[in-house]
């Protein structure tokens, strides 16, 4: 045989022809923990996109897609002004099967029950392909909520936004068979301060027709049909619903000055635009526009959660298959005392952020219960605080599994690392999130009535999350210099709610090992520390996908 032609020794082959959804069992776990009646038929819809998302076509066309970056076209030959954006056609082809498997708005109008829970499991796994184009897909499940501000914009909006259909383009929405959102909130003085804004919105004369004019800092997916914009009405800082393409068909000025050149991934564009006499048409009343669109902030922030699960669990899965095929020192890696434990430390994070993003997703689901309102106001905030915050680190130590190999960016774990840091400072970065954790205790006593009654469902069953609840209280007792506190009272709030669901719903293996090191005091703060007397190889083997 040509020695060219033969196959490396010691070299894992590519984690493909596996099973996304079917095996990951702290995701099934938690879809039948949370779904009760509907679980089964949730997975079972599920079935076609763990499949797919576990193939090799579908990690080629992840791979090609940030091979190939979107380009910029502000004008055509003849001068006049397009600003389109031109993307990859295995960017169209994960689209339109994230569209198609149902993760955008349909959830809001299907009726069904469960239907925010089956959608969050399918956006964990299939974020697993792909993180840059979930981003789309993320926003236009999120607007829904939000333009329900005004009944007639949102008749006008949501079957649309709903669709299961991908139609991309820049046309009249009324003939397009799905359309897609986006969001413009930020401006280039102001940043999370939104109060800064200075965009200005007049009045047309026509009844909730507007005029803008300023500029977006940060406005992704410029190619969406539909953006939720800020601006400065009369009233004060207004939200407005902003088309690309007006009724009549024709182009709404809609300036896009570059594209963004970011860290993590490069398949999705990020703009900056500017609006000159730009149509817009008011939502919710002025001077109301940030608690209008706070209800998409809300959504989209469940997503930085999920998809930061879903990352988390597309490293350890990469670390665990190269773990299994991979010998140095006489052994394989994943049999090796030393491996054993950074895999299983790994795992044991992923599976709880799994599972308390999935917990919020229930809770939209069920979402005329008081509790479950409260719940999710401030398990939102707790997570994507928290496990957004964890996803570098975690990335950073599943990419080093596979040493060299993993530094390499055609292992794939190279966009994991770079994208990693993305959902803890997209809507709202961890200082933002962990004060609007106090402001929600502080503002809305619900909330932590919501908190003691979830970690209480687990009262007396381990010390160690019993004794974490009292130094939470003890924590929020003492008032003096709280916001100094912040960070720190958000974290423990985080771990300990994640401590109570791992107990309730997850694998006693998995419930004791976080217990231990995350609330015992036996942790040394990186991962590979998790204390002997623990049944490691079971949360290993749980996290080891099988592979073609």
């Amino acid at each position: 045989m040509d020695p060219r032609q033969r196959r490396p020794a010691n070299q894992a082959v590519p984690l493909t022809g596996y099973d996304v959804v079917a095996e990951d069992a702290a995701l099934t776990d938690a879809v039948r923990a949370l779904g009760g009646d509907n679980a089964e038929t949730v997975l079972g819809s599920l079935a076609e996109l763990g499949r797919l998302a576990g193939s090799a076509e579908a990690r080629e066309h992840g791979m090609a897609a940030n091979a190939h970056e979107p380009t910029l076209r502000t004008v055509d030959r003849f001068g006049n002004r397009v600003d389109e954006v031109d993307f990859h056609p295995s960017w169209h082809w994960l689209m339109e099967r994230g569209v198609g498997f149902g993760l955008t708005a349909a959830p809001w109008t299907s009726g069904e029950p469960s239907a925010h829970l089956r959608r969050s499991a399918g956006f964990v796994a299939w974020s697993q392909v792909e993180p840059g184009h979930m981003c789309p897909i993320t926003m236009t499940y999120a607007v829904i909520p939000a333009l329900r501000a005004d009944e007639g914009l949102a008749d006008a909006w949501t079957p649309g936004l709903a669709s299961t259909a991908y139609d991309f383009g820049l046309r009249a929405p009324a003939g397009k068979a799905g359309l897609l959102a986006g969001m413009g909130m930020t401006e280039k003085q102001g940043g999370s301060d939104l109060r800064t804004n200075v965009t200005q919105a007049r009045p047309t004369g026509t009844d909730g027709e507007y005029l803008l004019r300023g500029h977006k800092w940060f406005t992704s997916a410029p190619m969406n049909d539909v953006f939720l914009v800020l601006a400065q009405a009369e009233g004060g800082v207004t939200c407005f619903v902003v088309p690309r393409v007006l009724p009549d068909g024709s182009r709404n000025p809609f300036s896009i000055v570059r594209l963004k050149d970011k860290l993590g991934n490069r398949s999705n564009a990020s703009a900056e635009l500017e609006f000159d006499d730009t149509v817009g048409y008011r939502l919710g009343e002025e001077g109301r526009g940030i608690r209008t669109i706070i209800e998409m902030v809300s959504a989209t922030r469940m997503d930085c959660v999920l998809g930061s699960a879903g990352l988390m669990r597309k490293a350890v899965s990469e670390a665990s298959w190269h773990a299994g095929r991979r010998a140095a020192f006489g052994a394989t890696l994943a049999d090796q005392p030393a491996m054993i434990n950074v895999l299983a430390d790994l795992a044991v994070e992923s599976e709880a952020a799994t599972l308390l993003g999935l917990r919020i997703a229930a809770a939209l689901d069920r979402a005329d219960d008081p509790h479950e309102q409260a719940l999710r106001r401030i398990a939102s905030a707790l997570a994507k605080f928290w496990v957004c915050k964890r996803t570098p680190f975690l990335a950073a130590e599943a990419l080093e599994c596979l040493g060299g190999n993993g530094y390499v960016e055609e292992s794939g774990m190279p966009l994991l690392f770079r994208e990693s840091p993305l959902n803890s400072i997209w809507e709202g970065s961890g200082n933002v999130n962990a004060l609007d954790v106090l402001r929600a205790l502080q503002r809305e006593p619900a909330s932590l009535d919501a908190w003691l009654t979830e970690v209480g469902l687990v009262r007396g069953l381990d010390a160690r999350l019993d004794a974490a609840v009292t130094e939470v209280l003890d924590d929020l007792a003492d008032l003096d210099g709280i916001e100094w506190r912040a960070r720190r009272i958000a974290s423990r709030m985080a771990v300990v709610l994640q401590a109570s669901l791992l107990i309730r719903h997850g694998h006693p293996s998995v419930a004791d090992a976080f217990c231990a090191s995350r609330l015992g005091g036996d942790w040394a703060g990186v991962f590979g520390t998790l204390p002997r007397g623990l049944d490691l190889s079971t949360i290993v083997q749980r996290t080891t996908p099988t592979g073609a």
